[in-house]
């Protein structure tokens, strides 16, 4: 049990090498597509904690009688865009719409006109070579 590679790993008939190589290095690239996007996220997300951050110290600042810095902290940076005309919402939003679909699409398309739209090819090759078939925790698939 678990000794074969599903269907989706295996190489469909006629692929040659050099396609599941490229077809390798293009999702390799998508992954990395999907790291930065995640970073991107992250940079939403803290940038988000800053600014709630920011609300919090102009409190202070006005509890601690210091309302000419808490009104500057106010008219500059709160509710500032983080970039021209942008806050990180929108650069998220745009990064989704524009590169990131786009790229995905790429890898899906190229996919499914060499591969049938099988994934990982270049993956599952690897590890069906380098297993060691028969031995526990070596199993093409989950039992």
């Amino acid at each position: 049990m678990g000794e074969e590679p599903k269907q989706q790993h295996t190489r469909p008939e006629g692929v040659d090498d050099v396609t599941v190589e490229a077809l390798g290095k293009l999702s390799e690239a998508l992954e990395t597509v999907e790291e930065a996007r995640g970073l991107l996220y992250s940079f939403h997300r803290r940038t988000g904690e800053a600014d709630l951050a920011l609300d919090e110290a102009v409190d202070l600042f006005r509890k601690a009688g210091q309302d000419a810095i808490a009104d500057r902290l106010v008219e500059d940076l709160v509710g500032r865009n983080v970039i021209e005309g942008r806050w990180t919402f929108q650069i998220v939003e745009d990064y989704d719409a524009g590169y990131y679909d786009a790229f995905k699409d790429h890898e899906r398309s190229a996919r499914e006109a060499l591969a049938g739209g099988r994934t990982h090819l270049f993956e599952a090759e690897m590890k069906e070579q380098r297993r060691t078939h028969g031995r526990r925790h070596h199993e093409a698939t989950p039992h």
